[in-house]
């Protein structure tokens, strides 16, 4: 399969958070190119027109989408998706919407306490002050301890322990928020600290179920009484920080926490089903003295990093990262079950009698125009274009007109053609005019023996190159699909082409010297029968 890996751009100034996503491509590139795919990798940034032709030149089967956010700003990481969703391909992890609200902590929090999933009192954002169901938890603000958290931004960015407001007045919570805005992405809110213990579950599915792996604790080792017990941003970046060496994760519990996980399972896929992610994901949970849990996030994009937690999960459930990425493909190809079937795997023999035939007589004018014209593909005007070239061809002949055709029938009725020829001042080089199926014979292999039969007819007459243009237009996707399967490459887009949003895409194929897969003596026996 041809897959297009996506990341997000990482600048040379860039912070250990943001580089760590090329950790990912790597591991994740590797592992597609030993399972023999033809890989494109893709940075992303708000260019999103360049990002799009780059994805219609290469036409990947899927996409492997790593972006964490797009412009250094992670609320604009469900852009990426919805592009992808737009152009019909499929890709790996969450849909769009399930990312928008998971990435937004305060959307995430509204939605989970409207379904009774545990997560901390918190409120308000600044500088939206937008208030909350958790506002009444704030009338005694003071008896309560509170940290402050960015709403977009993951990867513990600016968390740190002074983020922490003991004992404060509403005031002196507004008043921190105000100060750490800068560092947290410009929008945050306070949230309840819940003095306890961290865990952490990832979840793995494929199109048909859910798989929860096991389950880990991180440790805060050496952590006093003073000291927050949090996942800062020291903690999983700066590898030379007290932090970092002192929050070990275990996968080890003692039979009395049996319990607790089972709780803890349930309560992450609740959340996975709730927010309608797809492929994989992480949720983290705080769980208080009483051993109450709270969920303090879900991540819909956990990092596929070797050192991430993820990976650790998986190594713990004896799952290799090579059947963890099966997995994610395999799930992100039965996402769009509307999608067509790849026209490069075999197709069964058309259930009918046809014949084929060269010679174009008066009767096909009428044909054509009543074929091409219930495709739905083509304007009026579009339509008299393909009669003309076989009215030419019928006054002027083969060679003079330049145009030869293949007549595909079935029971004395035209059921598909081509229209070929050579490029005028080229050598050995081809056009593809024109090939249309009538609809209620499509996606039965008629456009295959049409597009083979005429690959056989040019190389007998000495071509070499096979030139096809097209719409790239949304309508066409079908079309790039097919082109695509029987060996065509894109090899050129002329953005605005045909008119304002609508390109011209120009699809060539270098014919083999040897024997093509299409039989032509078999397929040019007056009367072919299948089965």
């Amino acid at each position: 399969m041809r897959i297009a890996i996506l990341h997000n751009a990482v600048s040379e100034e860039a912070a250990p958070d943001e580089i760590d996503v090329m950790a990912q491509v790597d591991a994740v590139s590797g592992e597609l190119k030993n399972r023999g795919h033809d890989i494109l990798i893709l940075p992303c940034d708000l260019n999103l027109k360049n990002l799009k032709n780059q994805l219609l030149s290469f036409f990947p089967d899927a996409v492997f989408n790593l972006t964490e956010s797009l412009d250094g700003q992670g609320r604009l990481i469900s852009i990426i998706p919805s592009l992808l969703t737009s152009m019909g391909i499929p890709y790996t992890g969450s849909p769009a919407d399930g990312i928008h609200f998971t990435s937004n902590k305060l959307l995430a929090k509204e939605k989970m306490t409207a379904e009774g999933l545990p997560t901390p009192a918190w409120s308000g954002s600044y500088p939206d002050d937008i208030t909350s169901p958790s506002d009444i938890l704030l009338l005694s603000p003071e008896k309560k301890t509170w940290i402050v958290k960015s709403v977009w931004e993951h990867a513990s960015l600016g968390l740190d322990d002074t983020g922490m407001v003991r004992n404060g007045t509403k005031d002196k919570l507004f008043s921190r928020m105000e100060e750490r805005s800068p560092l947290l992405g410009k929008e945050c809110f306070v949230e309840e600290y819940i003095d306890g213990r961290e865990f952490n579950l990832s979840l793995i599915a494929d199109r048909n179920s859910v798989k929860v792996l096991p389950p880990a604790e991180i440790l805060f080792d050496g952590y006093d009484k003073e000291k927050p017990k949090i996942v800062c941003y020291n903690a999983k970046w700066r590898e030379d920080s007290y932090e970092y060496s002192h929050t070990p994760r275990r996968f080890d519990f003692p039979e009395s926490d049996g319990p607790l996980l089972e709780i803890l399972k349930n309560l992450s896929l609740r959340a996975f089903h709730l927010f309608r992610l797809k492929g994989y994901a992480r949720v983290d949970f705080r769980v208080d003295e009483n051993g109450n849990p709270f969920i303090l996030e879900v991540n819909a994009n956990p990092c596929l990093s070797p050192d991430a937690g993820f990976q650790a999960a998986l190594d713990r459930a004896g799952i290799t990262f090579n059947e963890a990425i099966s997995r994610i493909i395999d799930g992100a190809l039965g996402k769009n079950p509307s999608r067509p079937v790849p026209l490069s795997r075999p197709h069964p023999p058309p259930a009918c009698h046809f014949n084929l035939r060269e010679d174009p007589a008066p009767s096909d004018i009428h044909a054509i125009r009543e074929l091409v014209h219930e495709t739905g593909f083509f304007h009026d005007y579009e339509v008299d274009v393909a009669v003309e070239l076989v009215e030419e061809r019928l006054a002027k002949g083969s060679a003079a007109s330049g145009y030869s055709f293949i007549f595909l029938e079935s029971e004395g009725k035209m059921i598909g053609y081509a229209c070929y020829g050579p490029i005028p001042c080229t050598k050995n080089s081809y056009d593809l005019y024109w090939i249309a199926v009538a609809p209620r014979f499509q996606k039965q292999g008629f456009g295959k023996i049409l597009i083979d039969e005429t690959e056989n007819r040019i190389r007998t007459k000495g071509g070499k190159r096979i030139y096809i243009d097209t719409s790239d237009s949304a309508k066409y996707r079908t079309t790039f699909s097919f082109y695509q399967n029987c060996g065509y490459r894109l090899v050129s887009l002329i953005n605005d082409f045909y008119k304002e949003g609508d390109g011209k895409a120009v699809f060539r194929k270098v014919i083999p010297d040897e024997t093509l897969a299409c039989d032509s003596n078999k397929l040019s026996q007056k009367i072919v029968t299948s089965q």
